[in-house]
């Protein structure tokens, strides 16, 4: 049987994080949560809860906290993982339609793809995304339909990159680049709802920065495999997403 759990990596969630790991709980399955120096009450209320809770003394980034996951679950034996950010923006009731597509398709990473009410979504925030699927996707030399969505069901053979040299935000998009050039794995999204309405906190990430360092990174690594153009031209290609119940490739 496939051993998986959620990984959830959180700095300063104390308004939405109970609440966010009590719905994973909800799906009887182990939860390892990712404290990365928060300096609220976030790793005291983790600590009431029926999970593994690691931290760091330190602020670390979203990197070093989910490298800090994948070495954990690596440790407990499990051969998936599911993560998911500790904000309350992402549904742990979308995580089985994940599980299942993980499942359907084996030698894939599966992206919660933020395809649903994209109107939610400040133009800002969107134009960079747009621009990072763009360019990772030129470096994955596969078509990704939303590489900065934090809901992703990692296989194995992703976990084990856990060492790559990236950090912060940079490493998600590390671990799409080296699992499709380096593994051949495959990438499919479910589409999920944007969800940015409510009383969220600011998001960490910064479209400049963050989009900075991901760029500079991306090229570095297109022109590292090699094969450039034969590379973009298979990312122009449509990305593979599955609705629930068949699979479709769309624009």
């Amino acid at each position: 049987m496939l051993r998986w759990c959620v990984l959830i990596p959180c700095l300063n969630e104390e308004k939405a994080i109970v609440s966010v790991v009590k719905s994973a709980l909800r799906l009887n399955v182990p939860v390892i949560v990712i404290d990365d120096g928060s300096d609220d009450r976030t790793p005291e209320l983790v600590n009431t809860l029926p999970v593994t809770l690691l931290r760091h003394a330190q602020r670390q980034g979203k990197g070093e906290a989910l490298r800090t996951g994948f070495r954990e679950a690596l440790r407990q034996g499990f051969d998936a993982v599911v993560t998911m950010d500790g904000d309350g923006q992402h549904l742990a009731d979308d995580i089985p339609r994940l599980v299942d597509v993980g499942k359907r398709f084996p030698d894939h990473i599966v992206i919660g793809a933020r395809l649903l009410q994209r109107d939610q979504q400040p133009k800002g925030r969107r134009r960079a995304n747009a621009f990072a699927d763009w360019g990772i996707s030129w470096a994955c030399a596969q078509p990704v339909a939303d590489t900065q969505s934090g809901q992703r069901w990692y296989p194995r053979s992703a976990l084990d990159l856990v060492e790559l040299d990236a950090q912060n935000f940079v490493f998600e998009a590390a671990v799409l680049i080296a699992a499709s050039r380096e593994k051949n794995l495959g990438i499919v999204s479910v589409p999920i709802a944007s969800r940015y309405e409510g009383s969220f906190r600011l998001s960490h990430f910064s479209p400049v920065r963050d989009v900075l360092r991901i760029s500079m990174y991306t090229i570095g690594r297109v022109f590292h495999y090699g094969k450039v153009w034969a590379s973009y031209s298979r990312s122009r290609a449509a990305p593979l997403i599955v609705d629930d119940t068949y699979s479709r490739r769309t624009a």
